[in-house]
């Protein structure tokens, strides 16, 4: 056991003895994991297409109008100054503006002379859903308005008023009417939602955090195959043949510490991922230990391998990144598996990172525990004993 230590602390002083690991270890992982994960809305996000509006008019109608936009289901408005909204969309920050400009008022909106400025970026298709959505809100905003109007017109005709004062006061009681049964106008279309709850917060920011996981996990452990190429090349193998130190204790010594430096590694994403992000990793602690244990040890399985085909250091790292990013790629680290077609989706099920994304997946968005877990732990111990032998039975000290 002494000797299955110092064996992997040699290996950790080795592997850290460049400030330049500690940006694979945890600096390129945290910032991806941040950026990637960060910027996917959860589910609770207000996923509706941004409009930012510039009310010049601030009066009740144009108030009515930003009202009636952000009841909206496609369109969120902002309000904002002109200079900023020109701004934003010079600079192709914001995909279209409203500008509702002073002179819009209630008469405006009686004797059909209001006009709008909206403005949007050519061939857009978000601004194009904006236009109709204002398009929208304005025949609601004015239909009220021409309700009113008719009222009006009909109690003129019976001679109701006496004064301008009185066709102001039931022109206004109108407006109050018309806008109140347009709110209580039923809806064309309902929506019948199931009434079961679902015990399972779906969080896509998990699902990408995951994937970055695995990712920065995966890449560092097939460089065990660098370990190897190095310590052949400085000949710290062919030493070992001096000493009482069998090939088993070596590579037993040189794999388990790189597996314990993967779990750590993926210990601090977790803990990064669930304090900073608040994101969640599933109902199982132990559920999830498992799963990333034997991805661990099917990662490192693939780097013994790799180690025993790889000539140079530099080879080795080369061939580690490019693997690394190539097996997370179709795995379904970056993008989910679904949008691939159904022969790849089979095809890719010959890969680790597919099987450990697929484990984590069942954890974080499904639900799952410990049992629901097994099929794809299994699998990458499968991974793990299959490259392991190979390994050994390829290992050589020169």
């Amino acid at each position: 056991m002494k000797k299955i230590f110092a064996i992997a602390w040699k290996d950790a002083i080795i592997r850290f003895a460049s400030s330049s690991e500690l940006l694979f270890f945890i600096i390129l992982p945290l910032v991806f994991t941040f950026l990637l994960a960060g910027g996917t809305p959860s589910g609770n996000a207000d996923n509706r297409i941004r409009l930012v509006v510039v009310d010049q008019a601030n009066t009740s109608i144009s108030q009515e109008i930003i009202a009636e936009l952000d009841r909206s289901t496609a369109i969120r408005p902002e309000v904002s100054t002109l200079e900023e909204a020109e701004d934003q969309f010079d600079s192709r920050r914001a995909t279209a503006i409203l500008v509702i400009p002073a002179g819009l008022d209630l008469k405006s909106i009686q004797d059909g002379s209001a006009q709008l400025d909206f403005r949007q970026q050519p061939n857009n298709l978000n601004a194009t859903v904006a236009e109709r959505a204002i398009q929208t809100a304005i025949r609601r905003v004015s239909g009220a308005v021409n309700a009113a109007n008719m009222a009006v017109d009909e109690a003129e005709a019976r001679g109701t008023f006496e004064s301008s004062e009185d066709e102001q006061a039931y022109f206004n009681e109108a407006l109050k009417l018309a806008q109140s049964m347009q709110a209580d106008a039923p809806e064309r279309v309902i929506i019948v939602e199931g009434s079961t709850p679902d015990s399972i917060e779906y969080d896509p920011r998990a699902s990408s955090s995951a994937g970055q996981l695995i990712t920065w996990v995966f890449i560092p452990l097939f460089g065990i195959s660098g370990l190897f190429a190095y310590e052949r090349q400085q000949g710290t193998l062919r030493r070992v043949l001096t000493t009482p130190t069998s090939k088993a204790t070596f590579l037993l010594g040189t794999i388990s510490g790189q597996v314990v430096m993967a779990l750590i590694q993926m210990s601090l994403l977790l803990l990064f991922g669930s304090v900073v992000m608040g994101l969640n990793w599933g109902r199982e602690p132990l559920a999830l230990f498992v799963i990333l244990t034997c991805a661990a040890l099917a990662a490192g399985a693939i780097g013994t391998t790799m180690g025993t085909f790889i000539k140079t250091e530099s080879q080795a790292s080369g061939l580690s990144i490019m693997m690394g990013m190539v097996m997370a790629l179709m795995g379904g680290c970056w993008y989910p598996l679904e949008l691939f077609p159904a022969v790849v989706q089979n095809i890719v099920k010959i890969l680790p990172t597919t099987w450990a994304m697929q484990g984590l997946l069942d954890l974080v968005l499904r639900g799952g525990g410990l049992v629901d877990i097994l099929p794809e732990a299994g699998v990458l111990l499968g991974f793990a004993g299959i490259f392991f032998v190979i390994g050994v039975m390829r290992f050589k000290y020169e």
